[in-house]
């Protein structure tokens, strides 16, 4: 592996051994867990997706167990978002209907029938994307009967813009970066009377990030039905914060103590969660959030999920987009006769801070990397930008998928 320049700071406030607790569950309780499990695994076309073994990297890697969620075939949608985006918007008009009519929330089975398509055709969902979440939220307003506007961002990919668009949503595209495009979707909305639909959550702003968050759990729970003992470590992508947060909730409320230690991985130029470990408090990215790694270029975290992560996350690292594309190559090639994986430039970062770790002696010292340790890595998408992909790996997604 090469020896990329990174950071890590490991964090103070983390409680280990401490228990799941109130102020945990007020952001993601169990109960609301229960809740979105049942519902997502009712959706056509629902499966969970692989957990594969790469036991070629682990040994070069100095660990005994390297396992990699691979995301890329999530209903159809390419990433792990399609569980967040899609769940937040049926809770939206489950809530919406329920309070209306004042009876109970509408099943699954209830919009899918078609039959409240009067009651949900002229509700507006919107949401500010680099790309995935946009399609999940698009994908989502589909299949429950709602309209759906979209903002990207300058820099968001015409593949990506097309991708959203291809589920009946208007894509928006907006001067800027993503923060940017938070900010004008926020502000469209509160003109128009629509509904964001976010996964970052900020003051006055919680329900529906938790609800993306909830969804995002499913992932988790799919990890714990499927392994006999906990990993020793997870290394989870940044961004906001909604996956890594989920996650760690999910592990934390099963595994309690027996959890895995969970390093929080960003872009150096998108480092917002990295830099509230640092000032132990909420605080915005120093980068100029331009970074290969779009899908991470976050310059705000998102406070529902800094409550879960402030204890929660034993470590944050960042590293440079150079880490992310060996980690992508590496994937593609099968080290050592493991599978070939497809994973997208934000889907690999967890992997790429393990791997930029492992040739670090004080990072593997500090993170408590050791021959024994078994890591978990979550693949959150595939190539998703099939031109992007092909561009970095040398060869197009579907070429290593038929090696």
């Amino acid at each position: 592996m090469t020896p990329f320049p990174i950071e890590w700071i490991v964090n103070q406030r983390a409680t280990p051994a401490a228990a799941y607790g109130a102020a945990e569950r007020a952001v993601l309780g169990e109960k609301e867990f229960e809740r979105a499990w049942s519902t997502v695994t009712r959706w056509p076309g629902y499966r969970a997706t692989p957990l594969v073994s790469l036991p070629g990297l682990a040994r070069a890697a100095g660990i005994a167990e390297l396992r990699y969620k691979d995301e890329g075939g999530r209903f159809g949608l390419g990433s792990f978002k399609a569980l967040g985006g899609a769940y937040a918007v049926y809770r939206l008009l489950a809530r919406m209907i329920a309070e209306k009519t004042g009876g109970a929330e509408p099943t699954v089975e209830d919009f899918l029938s078609g039959r409240l398509r009067a009651q949900t055709q002229d509700v507006t969902v919107a949401s500010a994307t680099d790309g995935n979440h946009g399609r999940s939220v698009a994908w989502g307003a589909r299949m429950f009967g709602c309209r759906c506007v979209i903002y990207i961002h300058a820099t968001v990919s015409e593949a990506r813009r097309a991708a959203i668009a291809s589920y009946g949503a208007e894509v928006v595209r907006t001067p800027g970066n993503y923060d940017d495009s938070v900010r004008i979707c926020a502000d469209d909305s509160a003109k128009n009377g629509w509904h964001v639909i976010s996964d970052t959550s900020y003051e006055g702003y919680r329900q529906i990030p938790c609800d993306v968050m909830q969804g995002y759990a499913v992932m988790a729970e799919e990890i714990i039905r499927e392994i006999r003992d906990p990993p020793t470590h997870v290394f989870l992508q940044g961004g906001v914060g909604g996956l890594a947060a989920a996650v760690v909730s999910r592990f934390w409320q099963v595994w309690g103590a027996r959890k895995p230690h969970a390093i929080v991985v960003e872009p150096a130029r998108a480092d917002c969660l990295f830099q509230s470990a640092k000032a132990g408090t909420p605080t915005k990215a120093t980068g100029d959030l331009d970074t290969l790694m779009a899908g991470l270029a976050c310059g705000e975290v998102s406070l529902a999920a800094w409550d879960i992560l402030e204890r929660g996350a034993a470590a944050f690292m960042i590293v440079p987009d150079e880490a992310a594309i060996e980690a992508m190559r590496v994937v593609a090639s099968g080290m050592d006769g493991d599978p070939r994986i497809v994973g997208g430039e934000s889907g690999v970062g967890g992997l790429a801070g393990l791997l930029a770790a492992s040739v670090n002696a004080q990072a593997v010292a500090d993170l408590g990397l050791v021959r024994e340790s078994r890591v978990l890595v979550i693949g959150s998408e595939g190539d998703t930008d099939a031109e992007l992909y092909e561009k970095l790996v040398g060869r197009s997604g579907d070429e290593v998928r038929a090696a």
